[in-house]
């Protein structure tokens, strides 16, 4: 069997990869490894389970809380939530463990289970090899102590969820968003309910698209992979600037006044700047990844802001926040990290945080944002190779070189290999896009012939 969980969990195509017999023996294995603390205690372990609204989230929730429960964890359903908000309110509430089901951006069929240890923290690599080691156990057929009688676990709906995380959003905020029109594109997914109200609670008046989720319409041509609906509404409305996220709510991107897209190195560069306003951008440093815009690290070290590189994920920049105590960290893609109010990526809260910085300074988000350039990236994908020979193929190597001297201080290049295809992909940044058009086309043709 090959790992089950991949970079954010386990995911797949919903009753086909990922099925209830999977969800279910999965539960029982994490109650094992993530419940045994609540055990050891001397109180029975406390899970809470939430879901976006993804129709085959019903059934696979079904299979969730019967694994735990009948490994003697109690449950506490919280219904449609975001991610963050299902890591909040596992470390609010004191739980033992955290589930949620969803595949994020990924399209309807796909679904997918995310644990969480006690705080509300993401699991590192070593406890979702404990998980796949006990559910292998179960599934070839190890037994294991299955409480009977009061010694099962108990199912409650725990209703006040959403209003618990919407006042926690509001309670960090610096400042209130009254005068701001903003249009919020939820994705017909977790934050339908909770973004327009924490958005409302704050001052704002907001205009709402892709907030009408029927469980088969969630990420389908809005959200944060599909931006032209909220350029479109952002203009119609005269809005101040749109917010969009993904299924799950754990990624933010946005749309200024004009209609041009944010995205997610823009949004750290202006929260990072706000956040050292306050003092609150510990060691006045900010975690990305390889995959930031050069123009994001040129824009911070010219304002005086260290800037530290992590390999491509969001787990990776919260292990080095964690690590060394930073309060501020994300991806391009949107997923902002605020260490000091979210132990995941928060959409929504990244939203707000952003439009207080419009509300409190009077600039416009294209202002804001200007603090840095974006560099033209060109990316490449280059198939059929030997991606294992990247890092020692003398040809390549030497012909990258070539390529960053003619580049100089303002452009680069980035070798990446596919995780799951034999795929490399050549990712050149420059100031003038077709330089980097040109210098991609012949990376790839020696990525091509010296792996092919």
């Amino acid at each position: 069997m090959g790992r089950l969980f991949g970079t954010d969990g386990v995911r797949g195509v919903a009753n086909a990869d990922l099925t209830a017999e999977l969800a279910l023996g999965l539960s029982v294995a994490a109650a094992h490894v993530l419940g045994e603390a609540g055990t050891f205690e001397g109180h029975r372990p406390v899970a809470v389970v939430g879901r976006d609204p993804r129709a085959s989230g019903e059934f696979l929730e079904a299979a969730v809380v019967a694994g735990l429960a009948s490994a003697g964890v109690d449950v506490l359903r919280v219904g449609v939530l975001p991610t963050p908000a299902v890591a909040h309110l596992t470390g609010a509430l004191g739980a033992d463990l955290g589930v949620m089901l969803s595949a994020s951006h990924n399209a309807m069929p796909d679904n997918g289970i995310k644990f969480f240890a006690r705080g509300g923290h993401k699991l590192a690599d070593e406890l979702e090899d404990q998980i796949e080691h006990v559910y292998e156990q179960h599934r070839t057929g190890a037994p294991w102590d299955r409480p009977t009688g009061a010694g099962v676990g108990r199912v409650h709906t725990y209703d006040a969820g959403l209003d618990q995380y919407v006042a926690h959003l509001i309670s960090v905020l610096p400042n209130r968003l009254d005068g701001l029109r903003i249009v919020l594109d939820e994705a017909h997914g977790a934050a339908a309910a909770v973004s327009p109200e924490a958005f409302r609670q704050a001052g704002a008046q907001i205009v709402t698209i892709g907030a009408e989720p029927d469980g088969l319409n969630i990420n389908d041509g809005c959200g944060s992979t599909h931006l032209d609906l909220l350029k479109a509404a952002v203009v119609e409305h005269g809005a101040d600037l749109g917010i969009a996220h993904d299924g799950d709510a754990d990624r933010c991107l946005a749309v200024d006044h004009t209609g041009a897209e944010i995205d997610g190195d823009q949004i750290l560069a202006v929260l990072a700047l706000a956040m050292r306003e306050r003092g609150a951008l510990r060691e006045d440093t900010v975690v990305a990844t390889v995959m930031s815009n050069l123009g994001f690290k040129l824009a911070m070290e010219r304002e005086g802001i260290h800037f530290v590189q992590t390999s491509v994920g969001d787990r990776y920049v919260l292990e080095s926040m964690k690590e060394h105590g930073y309060a501020l960290g994300g991806e391009q893609s949107g997923h902002v990290i605020i260490l000091d109010h979210a132990t995941t990526g928060d959409g929504t809260l990244t939203g707000l945080l952003l439009a207080a910085r419009l509300a409190e300074t009077g600039r416009t988000l294209q202002d804001l944002a200007s603090v840095m350039e974006r560099l033209p990236q060109v990316l490449v994908n280059v198939r059929d190779v030997d991606k294992s020979r990247v890092s020692t193929s003398a040809e390549l190597a030497a012909a990258v070189s070539d390529a960053e001297r003619e580049l100089g201080e303002t452009g680069r290049v980035l070798l990446r290999s596919s995780g799951t295809e034999p795929l490399v992909r050549v990712m050149v940044e420059a100031a003038d896009i077709e330089q980097a058009r040109s210098i991609a086309g012949r990376l790839a043709d020696v990525v091509k012939s010296a792996l092919g």
